[in-house]
This record gives structure tokens, C-alpha cells and sequence, in this order.
């Protein structure tokens, strides 16, 4: 797969025997990969390998996998990175700490190769389909920016994780409409990525702690709306 030569991969899981598997069917499909066995080692190999995809396990030794994703969000490089989880933890509430850690994605073990790879290429799919007609949204003193996926707030500069920024800018991109939960989950993670409702629930609250809480508003049972008024 030549479109895949650039792209690099980090595979995190204390079971070797995984990471051999994920690291020669990732080779196979041309991504380059790099790897290690717990959440400390994975923090320095993703400094210096600066990885697009990072293939994230929740139990490890010395430092879980929650814990790694939410260091991994705070290096700079990795902003825009892709972080898929792929456990053996299949409780909700594992699910919603490794979103609100900042995953992209969260897959329960056991998961065929093929399907991984789908799954994999499908974030890069939808970054290549995304419209372009906005880039930038200016509502009341936000400014934000999908060039440059920063926020300006009255001359503050705001970094968001991927996930809130675009749910951010998809939610701004339609003022004052209600959006349902369904309707966010298609459109930020895609129909082909099985996440829970509560997600959306997570990641506004989280937008929310960084912007403030007088732009999205909640419509209870519902949804919820950016408001420009």
C-alpha cells in the first residue's frame, strides 16, 4: 500500500507475542512501525518516532494504558495523532476513561488483522474527505482555526486533542442547531467506529473546561447546540 510508505505507527502492549503479530501485518501493508512493551517506554519512543497512529494497550506494567495516552495528548507533536486502543477491557467504564485520556478509538481484543487495518485506514479516509469550505469559524470572541486546529479566545491561544477540536468545529460550524449525540458520533467518529453515546458527553465536558461553559449549550435528552446569539 504506497499511500501508507510515510505514515508511522507506534504499537504499545506488554505481550510480545501482539506486537509481533501488529508489527508485521502494519509492514506488510507498508506503514513503518516502531514499538514498546509499557507506557514509559512508549512516552520516550513517541518523542523522538512522532508516530500518525499509536496502537495503545490499557493493562501494562510500570504505567497503564490510560495514563500513557493522557501524557502522549500533552506532547505537542503528537496533537494530531491518531490513538486507538486495542484491549482486552471490554468495561464501559475503561472505555470512557481511555476517551476522556484522549483515544480516538477503542477496540476490544480479539480483533483480526484485516479489520484493524481497516479500521486504521479509515481515520486517514475521512482527514482526506473532510470539507474545507470554513477555515476559520468566528463566533463571539472564538476564533477557530482548522489550518492550525488552535482556538483563539481574546488573544489566548487554546490547543484542543483532535476529537474535541473537531466536534468543537463541527458543532460551531452549525449554530444555534441542536445536534443530537447519533449524529455527532457519524459525523467526528464515523459509522465504521463503535463508540459509546457517553463519549460525546465526555468530550464536551472536557471542551467545556477549556473554553468555557457559555458557548454549548445542552439540550437534555437531546443533544446539544452551539449558541450565536
Amino acid at each position: 500500500m504506497s499511500d501508507n510508505q510515510k505514515i508511522k505507527v507506534l504499537v504499545v502492549d506488554d505481550e510480545p507475542d501482539i506486537v509481533e503479530i501488529l508489527t508485521y501485518n502494519l509492514e506488510k501493508e507498508g506503514y513503518e512501525v516502531a514499538s514498546a512493551l509499557d507506557g514509559i517506554k512508549a512516552i520516550k519512543v513517541a518523542g523522538k518516532f512522532l508516530p500518525q497512529v499509536i496502537l495503545l494497550d490499557i493493562m501494562m506494567p510500570r504505567q497503564d494504558g490510560v495514563e500513557t495516552c493522557r501524557q502522549l495528548r500533552e506532547i505537542k507533536e503528537l496533537k494530531n495523532s491518531f490513538i486507538l486502543f486495542l484491549t482486552a477491557r471490554s468495561e464501559e467504564y475503561s472505555e470512557v476513561a481511555a476517551f476522556d485520556a484522549g483515544a480516538d478509538d477503542y477496540i476490544t481484543k480479539p480483533i483480526k488483522p484485516r479489520a484493524l487495518m481497516s479500521r486504521i485506514s479509515s481515520f486517514f479516509r475521512r482527514e482526506t474527505q473532510k470539507d474545507l469550505d470554513l477555515v476559520q469559524i468566528k463566533i463571539k470572541d472564538l476564533t477557530i482555526d482548522r489550518t492550525s486546529y488552535t482556538i483563539d479566545k481574546n488573544g489566548k491561544t487554546i490547543i484542543l486533542p483532535k476529537k474535541e477540536f473537531e466536534l468543537l468545529y463541527f458543532l460551531a460550524k452549525n449554530p444555534n442547531t441542536v445536534l443530537g449525540r447519533e449524529e455527532l458520533l457519524q459525523n467526528i467518529w464515523g459509522t465504521d467506529v463503535y463508540v459509546l453515546a457517553r463519549t460525546v458527553d465526555v468530550h464536551i465536558r472536557k471542551i467545556r473546561e477549556k473554553i468555557g461553559d457559555d458557548y454549548i449549550t445542552t439540550v437534555k435528552g437531546v443533544g446539544y447546540k452551539f449558541e450565536n446569539n
